[in-house]
């Protein structure tokens, strides 16, 4: 791991090393070569449960697949950022960098710690890189609005959890993972336990974030820069799924108790976030709420405890990481143009942009997990493991899926198809940049779809 660890911190003073001219240019060519060797953890995975396993930081099948995910986004955030952050100060920019390099490194960090107190901690830290880039460089004065949210929600959350870890302490002498997994916690009888679950689950689901605790996510999204909303999108959601992939298995009694409320207000959000996205305006908040609803999916397939809904839960993770931040990326392409995110004042852009739109009926496709995509092989695991459960969540799980695939139409044809408005007849061509940008979004779907065992297989 020292060998994404080291690289990424000394990234930070070749940042406000380099001259003025090769600043983007070095910054994302070292961050290129961070994201090719994080991934050689695919393959250097030893047969155990855990590998680079010391006192501080190991990996295994779950946290390889999402350090893979915040080392490959590092440089695609770089690049989509270069052309508005450029005409800022240079030092600005110098921050800008290091600042996204800095929420990398304690990613990188929370996915490898092997100490309970470590991840909290490392949890915990990426809400100030975060939150000073949403309220430094967002774009309107509702980014200060958006930053108390995104600050009081993750830390009212995260408070019973450091009281619960606090509490597994003193009843286990050890806080380890590699630990806590071979011995019971607690007794999974007793009225304290079912407590402490929540208390535990309650940031996760603020994090990921669960439908009722999903205030702060579009207020974010929709003001954050274009890397803020990709890192959140793609990577900081997944630390609530991470979080809840890691301590569910430590009491899986009190687990199947308590997951039933949780899985029905899960799959009832995902049914109504995408209702709300049927009457959206703007482009970034259709967005958000669909990541609300793709997390509903995710949280049901963990709280299953089953194997099916736990890979299903980690491919639609990873696979969500890189749609949306495609599809954030394609939203501000066309802010940078029409210099509005209503979609009624986007439409027709399949003329002036032909190429465009081919990227954007791919991130539909996507959106919506069509075969053979690895998220459809996620979808069904989700939808096999929650029918065991109980039939009757497949008519959530059906109208979730209907209205998914009706808003992503939804989003490609307004935007896409229709009588082309007067002010837009003269924006400025697609350049490589942006081609280059959506090819590595698209590319490791295609690979994954290719070889899916990759991500596959954790749990079992």
């Amino acid at each position: 791991m020292l060998k994404l660890i080291i690289p990424s911190l000394t990234l930070i003073p070749t940042i406000w090393l380099s001259s003025p001219k090769r600043l983007w240019t070095d910054s994302y060519f070292m961050a290129t070569a961070m994201a090719i060797i994080s991934l050689t953890m695919f393959w250097s995975m030893s047969p155990s449960i855990w590998s680079y396993n010391n006192l501080y930081i190991s990996l295994d099948d779950l946290s390889a697949p999402l350090v893979c995910l915040s080392c490959w986004l590092l440089p695609l955030m770089i690049l989509a950022s270069q052309n508005h952050i450029q005409t800022q100060d240079l030092s600005k920019q110098r921050l800008y960098i290091s600042f996204l390099t800095l929420l990398q490194v304690l990613l990188i960090l929370a996915f490898t710690m092997n100490n309970l107190v470590s991840f909290f901690i490392m949890f915990e830290a990426t809400l100030l890189p975060t939150l000073i880039i949403i309220t430094r460089w967002g774009s309107q004065k509702e980014r200060l609005q958006a930053g108390k949210y995104f600050m009081l929600y993750t830390l009212v959350g995260s408070l019973p959890l450091l009281v619960a870890l606090m509490i597994m302490q003193n009843h286990s002498f050890s806080l380890s993972l590699l630990n806590l997994t071979l011995m019971q916690t607690f007794d999974p009888n007793s009225y304290s336990d079912l407590i402490w679950w929540v208390a535990c689950f309650m940031a996760f689901l603020v994090k990921m974030p669960m439908y009722s605790t999903h205030l702060w996510l579009p207020k974010a999204h929709v003001e954050a820069p274009i890397a803020g909303s990709m890192v959140l999108a793609a990577v900081l959601l997944k630390l609530g799924g991470y979080g809840m992939m890691r301590m569910a298995p430590l009491m899986p009694h009190t687990s199947l108790q308590m997951s039933p409320l949780f899985i029905i207000l899960s799959l009832w959000g995902a049914v109504m976030t995408s209702l709300i996205c049927l009457r959206q305006t703007d482009i970034k908040a259709l967005i958000a709420y669909s990541s609300v609803g793709h997390m509903g999916l995710v949280i049901s397939g963990i709280l299953s405890q089953t194997p099916l809904g736990i890979n299903g839960a980690l491919v639609l993770m990873f696979m969500h990481g890189l749609t949306s931040s495609a599809l954030f990326c394609l939203a501000y392409t066309n802010y940078e143009r029409s210099h509005s995110r209503t979609l009624i004042l986007a439409r027709g852009l399949q003329t002036l942009l032909p190429l465009m739109t081919a990227w954007w009926f791919a991130c539909s496709l996507a959106n919506m997990a069509l075969p053979p995509l690895p998220s459809a092989v996620a979808e069904l695991s989700i939808i096999l493991a929650m029918f065991s459960w109980s039939q009757w969540t497949l008519a959530l799980l059906g109208a979730a899926m209907l209205l998914v695939a009706g808003y992503s139409l939804y989003l490609f044809l307004v935007i896409q198809r229709g009588p082309l408005p007067l002010h837009s007849k003269s924006i400025p061509p697609s350049h490589t940049r942006e081609h280059l940008l959506m090819s590595l979004h698209i590319i490791p779907m295609i690979l994954l779809t290719i070889k899916p065992e990759l991500i596959f297989g954790w749990s079992t």
